[in-house]
């Protein structure tokens, strides 16, 4: 019989299950020309309660594996499940005027971002492989129909095939890697796996840690697998790219870190995220700069920032402080993406009409408040002091340098100085530029001016007040490789 404590280990994926299922149930019953923002709100309820669900969860008593050992509820699945919940509450409150104003009236949306938060919450604490894989595609079908959500807009459908005939490649590569491990250890659950490898190791362990290094670089967009990015960002609309930019690639990020380091396998990965992070840095920074479309330079930016936080995975001299780094970034870069792409919902309008860099001219002048908000999450994305991508970048090259990675460092740093160029480019038009029209800015609605909010206390608590949150993914390493 199962215990009663291990569904309270699972309360989070509990919570948003039901709101998920509720919101569906109650979708038939809406008025098909009425707006969904009853369903929204009743959405961003539902993931405030898993968010409460969380932090009960937190308690020491409750730490420890649940249903034969395939989930485990420690500090490090409670960062990510905060992390992630966070971003799904966001997206939910900045997509209530936005589906209005798309004249988008399906609820399903907001049930597919508490699934797919279901999916991603259990990948951050799964303990299995296998589980991991089933999480991995409750996300990533969710993310696929999100993506095609605009279904007048044939860049929206494009988006959405592309992402699912990938991502399905992707999935194959990592559930082939699976099977490996299970060949090569006689396990899929991780705690027997590093037990196993402790004993020994084959050639077989490197090939599986590499197919599933290609499955999970397609879902954090790492180079070579980026190439669907830019299309599908430009395609999905604006909340939802926030949202697939964010979490799911937070909850990938976290596999990774189980897969590399939970599972005591050997380092002979080592040389291959380096190259994968060397090439999302230059790749990513080199291929914003040439775009027009602000959608797209977001979405080559977050290949290079994939790239900045695989620097933090190969630091493994500085293990503690490396794993730690790459959470830190995870959360920064989490705040400061999805707060972007709510000003960008916001300003496109019906349609999505306006989001090329040009659109921006004089944003300052028609709307200070919308700019300056935009301008803080664009120089956090640049690593500005006193917001959160100046520590996030801070730790992980600091990382870096102190395992003796100088050149890996190096690149780093000379892609944060290409990067400011794209990043700047978007503020000198918003402040230096005379506006293309003077259309009047509309008024910043509730939803969304609370998920800005949200988005920029974060950013800049995460640069002024950092250690709380450092200090905590500091000691959740010990949990994680021990």
């Amino acid at each position: 019989m199962i215990p009663a404590i291990d569904y309270i280990r699972i309360l989070p994926e509990l919570v948003l299950a039901f709101f998920g299922c509720l919101v569906m149930v109650l979708e038939a019953f809406a008025p098909e020309r009425g707006n969904r923002k009853l369903l929204g709100s009743l959405a961003a309820f539902g993931t405030l309660c898993a968010l409460g669900a969380t932090l009960y969860q937190a308690q020491a008593r409750f730490a420890g594996a649940a249903f034969f050992g395939m989930v485990k509820v420690d500090q490090f699945s409670i960062f990510f499940h905060v992390v992630v919940l966070l971003i799904s509450l966001a997206t939910i409150l900045m997509s209530l005027e936005y589906l209005a104003v798309q004249q988008i009236r399906h609820g399903e949306y907001y049930a597919l971002i508490l699934l797919g938060a279901v999916g991603m919450c259990l990948m951050s604490s799964a303990n299995e492989l296998v589980l991991i894989f089933i999480a991995l595609e409750i996300s990533s079908i969710a993310s696929y129909i999100l993506a095609g959500f605009r279904r007048r807009a044939a860049e929206s459908a494009e988006a959405s095939l592309k992402y699912f005939l990938l991502g399905s490649f992707a999935t194959a590569f990592f559930l082939y890697g699976v099977a490996l491990i299970f060949g090569a250890t006689g396990s899929t659950n991780i705690a027997q796996i590093a037990a196993a490898l402790r004993a020994g190791s084959s050639p077989m362990v490197f090939l599986a840690v590499a197919l599933m290094l290609v499955g999970l670089g397609f879902k954090v967009a790492a180079a070579p697998f980026q190439i669907w990015t830019p299309d599908v960002y430009e395609g999905a609309p604006a909340p939802v790219t926030g949202f697939m930019s964010t979490g799911p690639k937070a909850a990938a990020f976290a596999v990774l870190l189980r897969v590399l380091f939970a599972t005591n396998a050997p380092r002979d990965w080592f040389w291959l995220v380096w190259v994968a992070a060397a090439l999302s840095m230059t790749l990513g920074n080199l291929g914003a700069l040439v775009q027009s479309n602000v959608k797209r330079m977001l979405a080559y930016s977050s290949i290079a920032h994939a790239g900045y936080l695989l620097v933090a995975f190969v630091a493994i001299r500085q293990l503690d402080m490396g794993i730690s780094a790459a959470m830190f970034y995870t959360a920064s870069y989490a705040a400061m993406n999805v707060g972007a792409f709510a000003v960008i919902s916001h300003f496109a309008r019906a349609g999505e009409r306006y989001t090329l860099v040009e659109d921006y001219a004089g944003l300052g002048r028609r709307s200070p408040v919308l700019a300056a908000v935009f301008t803080v999450f664009l120089l956090s994305l640049i690593g500005i002091p006193i917001t959160g991508g100046f520590f996030a970048k801070f730790y992980v090259f600091t990382a870096a340098l102190k395992s003796g990675l100088v050149w890996l460092t190096v690149l780093g740093v000379v892609n944060s100085a290409i990067g400011a160029y794209y990043y700047l480019r978007v503020i000198v038009m918003m402040y230096m530029r005379e506006p293309r029209e003077e259309a009047e800015i509309a008024r910043i609605p509730l939803g969304t001016a609370c998920a800005v909010l949200i988005c920029l206390v974060a950013t800049i608590w995460l640069g002024v007040a950092p250690n709380g949150v450092l200090n905590y993914a500091v000691s959740s390493v010990q949990g994680l490789v021990r």
